[in-house]
């Protein structure tokens, strides 16, 4: 097996679990999304993503009350939406800052990245969620600050994820030839995009799912099971 040198991780269903995200993170931030927009609407960041909506949804001229029902369409749909995600970053940041919630990680999931990284392994993130999102999320989770252990951060401004390119620009980024990364998931088309770039690929099926008979991936029911 080639040697790994560098871990990039998925969230939801990886390191956490869906729930969490689906059941306490969209509606937090579909509650206060709207008092958030209202009230920070100057802010410079705020200004950006409310204009990219707008551009991504192709509406040249709308209220900030069409674009609010826009944003909150978009969350009923999970619409994966680099301007919507960044702007449920911001309003995240307000409950983790405030203590109304911390992230959920996977009880194993903490020591093995410590392990990981006292190996010497350089370990990455890649979500569908904002980076701003993603720090909030390690910092502030029920497992301590984890972000000291992280090197860099990838979003969809990346690349969307079940694309093979995004993954070629990951590995440009890391500095690292393909063959040398470790991608783990629990969707098996963002593994497919990943291992076609030429990364190798690791499986989450944690339970109550059942493991797949014909598994196109090495297949893990967490993180204590992958050996590098």
């Amino acid at each position: 097996m080639t040697t790994i040198r560098a871990i990039v991780t998925d969230i939801e269903g990886t390191t956490s679990s869906i729930s969490f995200v689906k059941d306490v993170l969209f509606p937090y931030a579909r509650k206060r999304l709207p008092a958030f927009v209202e009230t920070h609407a100057d802010r410079p960041e705020v200004q950006h993503w409310l204009h990219e909506a707008a551009k991504e949804a192709g509406i040249i001229e709308a209220t900030r009350q069409e674009i609010i029902e826009l944003l909150l369409g978009w969350i009923d749909q999970d619409r994966k939406s680099t301007a919507l995600k960044a702007l449920q970053g911001m309003v995240w940041r307000e409950g983790y800052e405030a203590g109304e919630y911390q992230a959920h990680v996977y009880p194993e999931v903490a020591a093995r990245l410590h392990d990981w990284r006292a190996d010497g392994l350089r370990l990455y993130v890649y979500s569908s969620g904002s980076v701003p999102a993603q720090r909030l999320f390690f910092r502030y989770s029920e497992a301590g600050d984890l972000t000291p252990l992280f090197a860099g951060y990838f979003d969809t401004e990346t690349g969307p994820k079940r694309e093979t390119a995004s993954y070629a620009r990951i590995a440009e980024a890391v500095g690292e030839r393909p063959e040398h990364i470790l991608f783990l998931s629990d969707i098996v088309e963002e593994l497919d995009a990943a291992r076609a770039a030429g990364l190798q690929t690791g499986w989450l099926v944690r339970p109550p799912q059942a493991m797949p008979a014909q598994p196109r991936h090495p297949v893990h029911a967490g993180f204590d099971t992958i050996r590098i």
